[in-house]
């Protein structure tokens, strides 16, 4: 009886050590193993990692309304200096229309844009008070400025690839109009800027 239980115990623990070391073997083998969709991209060095970090730490989302309305104020600048004077060659690659031609108008009248009336800007205008990646933030600044009497709105918009909240107030008919209220919000230390948008 003796014999019995200690050949049961033995056979026991034999049994174990050799389930524990062929599970110590398949879980070898598969660690080793390519894993299937996971391995086909080469993994991301610390650079690379870096590299991200640095831009998503340093991301404006003014940043390309900022670029959009230096250019648009550099363009309205050029343009009046140059309001009474005819330009005397067209766009290159175009070629060059006689004056009847000019008189006559749009040779195709489908690309032309909509007539407006008189004294109307072909834009509106939005005083933009901040973006922000966080809808908590640009709703703390829209509450901020309705503390000081100023209605804005929130509008959502993707911008490279990341949600962005825009704060913005308007919008205006004129330029006039929006300049003097960015002035009253930079005078107020609020990041503003001018936001010019096609009229529909």
């Amino acid at each position: 009886m003796t014999l019995q239980r200690g050949g049961f115990v033995l056979g026991l623990i034999v049994g174990l050590l050799v389930g524990l070391s062929l599970a110590l073997g398949v879980a070898l083998y598969i660690t080793k193993a390519p894993i299937p969709f996971i391995n086909k991209v080469p993994p991301r060095t610390a650079q690379q990692d870096s590299a991200e970090a640095e831009r998503n730490r340093n991301w404006d989302p003014n940043a390309a309304l900022g670029t959009r309305h230096d250019k648009a104020a550099a363009s309205a600048r050029a343009a009046a200096s140059n309001a009474g004077a005819i330009p005397a060659a067209s766009a290159p690659g175009k070629a060059a229309r006689s004056p009847a031609a000019i008189l006559a108008g749009p040779a195709n009248a489908a690309s032309a844009p909509k007539a407006l009336p008189a004294g109307v800007e072909p834009f509106i205008y939005f005083v933009q008070a901040g973006a922000y990646t966080n809808a908590d933030e640009a709703e703390q600044q829209r509450a901020r400025l309705a503390l000081t009497g100023m209605a804005a709105k929130i509008s959502e918009r993707e911008q490279a690839g990341r949600m962005v909240y825009r704060v913005r107030l308007g919008p205006f008919d004129k330029r006039e109009d929006a300049e003097a209220l960015q002035t009253k919000l930079t005078d107020a230390n609020v990041d503003a800027r001018l936001v010019r948008v096609e009229r529909s």
